[in-house]
């Protein structure tokens, strides 16, 4: 899901971008509500999360023309106008939510998560064998028993899943699943493959990761 933060601090746009990543969004930033605007009627969102105070055009305007046009984007205002009288203005226009700063994250993302769920089609579980992975509760289970992922374990999981039966390379994995360029002298990748075989490989007779020497990893059963 893409994620757009309209947000012109740049500490709090940067603990946005991060802290969203981590839990599987992809996240585009817009420092200003020109570009910000641009930005959702254009290229377009899944989810738009603004501040109200905004150079060049504010939150109240950027949701108004959202809504004006049609579009039914869940939008989340996060600001620190917290008077009544501003928050009741954030829902008429059509914003979808109104959390106020400061905010503790987890709140934040309990509340992106609904939003999410509320906008997003139906998606079916992805089933490798006998590990099921279902993309909406976040819930991974092999052989009926839950394993439990951490985000970054979760993230490389489903490009595995998603990629059944193909080599995936170091370096594909390493910008899709941490957005860095791939460096040969890490083993972030190799670290990672290692903590999630032990997790849904390892307990069970048939595995599902397999090291192509010199390459990447393929996902099968064998």
């Amino acid at each position: 899901m893409k994620v757009l933060v309209i947000e012109d601090e740049e500490k709090t746009a940067a603990y946005l971008r991060t802290g969203l990543q981590e839990h599987g969004f992809e996240v585009q930033v817009a420092t200003d509500g020109i570009r910000g605007a641009e930005i959702a009627l254009g290229e377009g969102a899944d989810l738009v999360i603004l501040d109200v105070m905004l150079p060049g055009k504010d939150g109240w305007s950027i949701v108004s023309e959202i809504r004006g046009a049609g579009l039914q984007t869940p939008v989340l205002f996060l600001t620190a106008r917290d008077g009544v009288p501003d928050r009741v203005r954030g829902l008429e226009l059509g914003a979808d939510d109104y959390l106020v700063k400061p905010f503790a994250f987890s709140e934040l993302l309990a509340r992106v998560r609904s939003l999410a769920r509320r906008a997003a089609p139906r998606q079916d579980a992805l089933r490798i064998a006998d590990l099921v992975i279902d993309p909406l509760q976040r819930r991974v289970t092999r052989a009926s028993k839950d394993i439990d992922l951490t985000p970054k374990e979760y993230l490389l999981l489903l490009q595995f899943a998603r990629s059944p039966g193909e080599i995936l390379s170091r370096k594909f994995l390493a910008e899709q699943v941490w957005d860095i360029r791939f460096e040969s002298d890490t083993n972030i990748v190799e670290v990672h493959v290692r903590r999630l075989r032990a997790k849904i490989d390892d307990p069970f007779v048939r595995k599902l990761i397999h090291t192509v020497r010199g390459v990447g990893y393929v996902f099968e059963e064998r």
